[in-house]
């Protein structure tokens, strides 16, 4: 499965976010591939879905894929909780 992380610039907080989804799929067995990206590089991505803070996730309302919405970036169990039943969704084929 392939995500996107948006941030602002794409590196440093959209990289510290793909970094943490990726450890928590890998905790519960999945494999996640990803990029981390720019606000405006976001737009159009081929992606299963994407994750970003709610700053920037109200920007990519209009994706065709699924935005999850991060309030606390530092907050691992925040991304755990809103991150994986997006992954398992997927991961069943659900869309």
């Amino acid at each position: 499965m392939r995500i996107v992380t948006v941030c602002g610039m794409g590196f440093g907080t959209s990289l510290m976010l793909l970094m943490d989804v990726q450890a928590i799929a890998k905790k519960h067995g999945y494999e996640v591939d990803g990029e981390a990206v720019d606000l405006g590089s976001a737009k159009g991505k081929a992606c299963d879905f994407m994750v970003a803070s709610s700053e920037i996730a109200s920007e990519l309302s209009d994706e065709s894929v699924e935005v999850v919405s991060i309030n606390n970036l530092l907050d691992k169990e925040e991304i755990e909780q809103k991150v994986m039943p997006v992954i398992e969704k997927i991961a069943k084929g659900v869309k």
